[in-house]
């Protein structure tokens, strides 16, 4: 395959996990608020920064270094930024309570795992060693990981009428994030120190 006919079959599929990471998020994000759930607003907000990384990696394909690893950068920062904002949202429901719908984390956790798998094979499938390619995917296995946690907490939710497991796997999100970005920010300076040697 040609150069720019991979460029071109990484822009579509990036196009493709960009669509679909807007779907989630929207979906999830209503889901949060009508199940009350701070593990489902945690899960749609990652979703709406991997739309935005996917955002950055689709601009990023056939660009020069530099750029891939600038954006890389940025990506990184913005699942940071992701963790910090899921952890005060959990301290906020834990101060002031909530009353998390565990039939509705399970479904909605479902179908986000289904389609978190649907981008994860189609970013494996991607030929090259980008640095904004490694990326997209650790967004997609962390956000597969994450889904997991949900079915758990909507189960225990079920089971103990109780608000705490919703908290705990919010916050495991946020943790789950906060290392995705730290390794997509060492990924990123390896690559730079690559590039000086």
């Amino acid at each position: 395959m040609t150069v720019n006919g991979r460029h071109e079959r990484q822009r579509r599929t990036l196009l493709v996990v960009l669509i679909l990471n807007g779907l989630l998020f929207a979906g999830l994000g209503l889901g949060g608020l009508l199940a009350d759930s701070s593990a489902l607003l945690a899960n749609a907000l990652d979703n709406a920064s991997d739309s935005v990384v996917y955002l950055i990696s689709f601009l990023a394909v056939g660009r020069a270094l530099t750029w891939k690893r600038r954006a890389a950068t940025t990506s990184g920062v913005l699942l940071l930024i992701f963790a910090v904002g899921v952890l005060v949202d959990a301290g906020r429901r834990w101060w002031l309570g909530a009353e998390p719908i565990g039939g509705t984390m399970i479904v909605l956790a479902v179908v986000a795992a289904v389609v978190n798998l649907i981008c994860l094979q189609l970013l494996r499938r991607l030929d090259g060693d980008d640095v904004n390619l490694r990326a997209a995917e650790t967004f997609s296995l962390n956000d597969f990981a994450s889904n997991g946690g949900i079915i758990v907490a909507g189960g225990l939710v079920l089971w103990l009428d109780q608000s705490w497991p919703d908290l705990v796997v919010g916050v495991i999100v946020a943790g789950i994030a906060a290392r995705g970005g730290l390794e997509i920010l060492e990924d990123a300076r390896k690559a730079q120190a690559e590039a000086a040697d």
